[in-house]
């Protein structure tokens, strides 16, 4: 099982959308994946659409136990490979920013008990997302304890350097206090606009800035991306020329992301089917989006 904390510090970079990318490509793939939702906005439940629960992932942190984790995992609407650790509004009381070791370990505590949970279908999850706030309290510190990689998400924007630098300071700085395991897996650009040339000067300033770790396929700006959000679709099943552009990007990420998840040294031996799907594809006109 992979754990991955998705975050920015920065919000409206799209982060939630990066994850729900990543969970439909790996959807696509057949690789049975868990998200986590520990944004008080709740938007990745929300798109998943799972059926309704009392119990959430507020009770989780608030009590690790099996029987509680198994409450608060439902399967998404999206199909069988997908399910949600439910978010909640609640969570927002929960992100103390000075929350001690010991509070920080118990998201960590409760994946573990993930492991031993016998699904419907009775097959481990491959991957874990977690979807982090855009802040350093609790929430986005619990993931980087309880995460083995960090991917950052930025946009091509003036303040896009300071808020990917801020987040790849706080992964090192769980890293030494908390987590030796986890290190910053890269820095994807989301929103891109391939004919913008501040667009363009941003992510050569990210990528002198932070050199290998930007991810070389960036994530183009669709209105695909909000029209399958909005109705509750995986992106790889929203059928415009727009949808298909943004869904190889994110075959694309998803497979980089494996790669450079697979040289750290304390990964985990998980067995990922194969992509043979061809997929290379012309990109979408901007006006066919």
């Amino acid at each position: 099982m992979q754990t991955v904390a998705v975050l920015s510090l920065k919000g409206g970079v799209g982060k939630t959308t990066v994850v729900l990318g990543l969970a439909s490509s790996a959807m696509r793939r057949g690789a049975r994946t868990l998200v986590v939702d520990l944004d008080p906005q709740c938007n990745a439940t929300t798109t998943l659409d799972p059926e309704e629960t009392e119990t959430t992932l507020a009770d989780v942190l608030e009590n690790p136990r099996l029987p509680v984790l198994r409450e608060a995992i439902r399967p998404s609407a999206w199909g069988e490979e997908v399910d949600v650790l439910v978010g909640s509004e609640d969570l927002e009381g929960l992100n103390d920013p000075t929350a001690g070791a010991r509070t920080l370990g118990k998201l960590g505590r409760a994946l573990e008990a993930v492991g031993h949970l016998i699904t419907e279908h009775d097959l481990p999850y491959q991957l874990v997302l977690l979807d982090c706030p855009p802040s350093l309290g609790r929430l986005t510190r619990s993931a980087l304890v309880a995460a083995q990689g960090a991917l950052l998400v930025t946009e091509p924007t003036l303040y896009a350097v300071t808020g990917a630098q801020r987040a790849f300071e706080a992964v090192d700085q769980v890293h030494d206090e908390h987590n030796d395991q986890l290190r910053t897996l890269g820095v994807v650009v989301n929103k891109v606009r391939s004919h913008s040339y501040e667009h363009q000067f941003r992510i050569a300033e990210l990528r002198e800035h932070f050199g290998t770790l930007v991810m070389p396929v960036a994530l183009p700006d669709r209105l695909a991306v909000q029209q399958s959000q909005g109705a509750c679709m995986p992106i790889h099943q929203w059928n415009t020329p727009g949808a298909r552009e943004v869904s190889l990007a994110f075959n694309l990420l998803l497979a980089r992301l494996l790669r450079s998840n697979a040289r750290g040294r304390h990964h985990s031996a998980v067995s990922w089917p194969e992509d043979e799907q061809d997929d290379r594809v012309e990109p979408a006109d901007p006006d066919q989006r």
